[in-house]
């Protein structure tokens, strides 16, 4: 399976939000101020433009020694020597993608609830992205918010690593911690802030004292 990685404060982009200060400058900022693991993801950019901003984003990360994931697009990860991707439950199988990634490539499943847990084929998946915690505005098709407690029934379940996501904010983080999840994921609360580092420094610090 895949190498180690961190799951502790996993920053997922947003081509509109990071438009503020740039992918780049966003990613960045946040890179050097506690973030863990970052995923690329832009539903509205067309492939050559994906790989380009995703190789920008290797090229940052790799000497700081935090991984970069591609959401869904296995594609788009291959070509830009991205370590994973993060995959939907209508996106290319985990097991398909393990075949073409190979051993070394991070691969996480989206799983919003016990039900969808147990009808998901978990071959090859590394890690579960489980939520909403809350309504999300920045994933249309996000489902459901099932909130902390939704998160402990699925980490009942199963002994992959879980990060939580979904609306996840440093208000909410150590519920989501005390929950089971072995990280956060978020969005809004990275990418829409005026100070980008010293608001990834302040979810660190949430994390670390629920734990």
């Amino acid at each position: 399976m895949a190498p180690a990685f961190d799951l502790t404060l996993y920053l997922v982009t947003d081509p509109c939000l990071t438009a503020q200060h740039g992918l780049e400058a966003t990613v960045e900022a946040a890179a050097k101020n506690g973030v863990t693991l970052v995923q690329l993801r832009d539903p509205q950019a067309h492939g050559r433009a994906l790989v380009q901003q995703a190789r920008a984003l290797k090229a940052l990360l790799a000497p700081l020694g935090i991984p970069l994931l591609v959401n869904d697009r296995v594609d788009v990860a291959m070509a830009a020597g991205a370590d994973g991707v993060h995959l939907g439950q209508d996106d290319m199988t985990p097991q398909d993608a393990r075949a073409l990634m190979g051993q070394e490539a991070i691969i996480g499943l989206s799983v919003g609830s016990p039900a969808e847990l147990a009808g998901s084929d978990l071959t090859g998946v590394d890690y579960l992205g489980t939520g909403p915690i809350r309504a999300t505005g920045t994933k249309a098709n996000a489902g459901a918010a099932i909130g902390p407690q939704g998160l402990a029934a699925v980490r009942a379940l199963t002994l992959l690593p879980i990060v939580g996501i979904g609306a996840v904010t440093a208000d909410n983080a150590g519920d989501v911690i005390r929950a089971g999840a072995d990280g956060i994921a978020v969005v809004s609360a990275i990418c829409a802030a005026q100070d980008v580092g010293a608001a990834t420094a302040h979810l660190r610090a949430r994390i670390e004292d629920a734990r």
